[in-house]
């Protein structure tokens, strides 16, 4: 690509040179496979499908068609669902999709609020689905940082809504789907649940799966399903012409087909022994590290994770999450700030900080290496003005990072 390009070849060169070198913990981060990376390069780049298999508005379509098709089957026996739509280009637009495909605009929702670890599109007043919806919101309960099912309950018998949309990018606790069917079906209304974060760790069985029990999911195929950026939506066979009409030619143009094909790959590296061990290993990471970090001084948000995340409150620390962010970059740990439930600081400059184990995961570092990472964020933590602390930190890592491959052949 230098050759071609130096500009864009050296912005590449210096990414692929950082990605290497430093701790990535956000948790909607991963590393794909080599397989994965060769087909969003792949032909596919050059070809448009739109509309479905053997419904396609151009000719030429015989490979794309089979393409589509292994994908959605994969898709469907990875997760046991009836049906799967693969054309979403993100998580954003597979939950407009889903909202479109139940709902009329101004209809009632009831969505995870964003402090308490839902997602913008689960009913925020600034997205879509807090504009086009009457979205009403659920939140965690400030004692324990947990949902309170039968306060959800409740809730719900109140609004009426017609869809109850949970999921999270920042709850850290497992969802009781089972629950959640029953709720819906009290109030009459659909459920979705978006499994973005945790799509990987339910095909790895450490996880609940939703589809028993939800009318419609949605997910992201990055993450910790490690497969290139993309969305999903999976539902009952009853809804799936409505779902895809949502999606095409609702919100939609072509799909994006070497984003399927890497997809396909990834489905196919999910289905694999290895990726059960993967996800269990991602969960005991988390726990392990949030356990140190809990004994090194600091509060988990909820006491604790069931997952690939965690939020981690600085106020014993006297440190907003900006600030510790920051800090933590500049020594080689990629996080993000976030808001803790009933935070009282403003949204720019929270309490907390996001931490989450995929990408460390596969790389290979496991529950001994956990104490290590544990050890260099609260070191940053309790010097984020030390520039010494900050760059030997950074070194330390790079130097540790270099027994850890960056890649994987899935």
């Amino acid at each position: 690509m230098l050759e071609l390009d130096r500009e864009v070849g050296e912005i590449v060169e210096r990414e692929a040179a950082m990605q290497a070198s430093v701790l990535r913990m956000i948790p909607s981060e991963n590393i794909v496979s080599d397989s994965v990376l060769e087909a969003l390069g792949s032909i596919f780049t050059n070809r448009y499908a739109e509309g479905y298999p053997a419904k396609r508005y151009y000719q030429g379509q015989e490979n794309n068609d089979a393409l589509e098709r292994l994908t959605c089957a994969r898709a469907c026996e990875l997760f046991g669902a009836e049906h799967a739509n693969v054309q979403p280009y993100s998580g954003s637009p597979a939950n407009m999709a889903a909202y479109m495909a139940v709902c009329q605009p101004g209809d009632r929702t009831v969505g995870l609020g964003l402090n308490s670890g839902g997602h913008l599109t689960h009913g925020w007043k600034v997205n879509f689905s807090g504009q086009l919806y009457e979205a009403h919101q659920i939140e965690v309960r400030q004692d324990t940082e947990r949902i309170d099912y039968d306060e959800v309950a409740k809730y719900c018998d109140e609004v009426k809504p017609k869809v109850l949309f949970i999921g999270t990018t920042s709850y850290s606790r497992a969802f009781d789907f089972a629950r959640l069917r029953e709720i819906a079906d009290a109030c009459g209304a659909y459920l979705v649940a978006d499994i973005a974060h945790v799509a990987g760790l339910v095909v790895a069985g450490v996880y609940p799966n939703p589809v028993p029990y939800a009318d419609i999911v949605t997910l992201t195929t990055h993450k910790t399903l490690r497969g290139p950026r993309g969305g999903m939506i999976l539902c009952r066979e009853s809804l799936a012409k409505a779902v895809d009409r949502a999606v095409f030619p609702g919100i939609q143009g072509g799909p994006h087909l070497n984003q399927m094909a890497a997809l396909a790959i990834a489905l196919g590296e999910a289905a694999r022994p290895s990726f059960k061990a993967y996800g269990e290993q991602i969960v005991a990471n988390a726990k392990c590290l949030a356990q140190h970090l809990v004994d090194r001084g600091l509060r988990i948000v909820s006491g604790g994770t069931d997952c690939h995340l965690m939020v981690v409150d600085l106020r014993a620390k006297n440190i907003d999450g900006k600030t510790a962010a920051t800090a933590l970059e500049h020594a080689g740990i990629v996080c993000n700030f976030n808001a803790i439930p009933y935070d009282p600081n403003p949204p720019r400059r929270p309490s907390g900080i996001r931490l989450g184990t995929p990408s460390l995961t596969t790389r290979g570092l496991k529950e001994p290496e956990m104490a290590l990472v544990a050890d260099w964020i609260v070191r940053v933590l309790d010097a984020p003005d030390d520039e010494a602390v900050i760059a030997n930190t950074a070194a330390e890592i790079k130097a540790f990072l270099q027994k850890y491959p960056y890649h994987h052949q899935g």
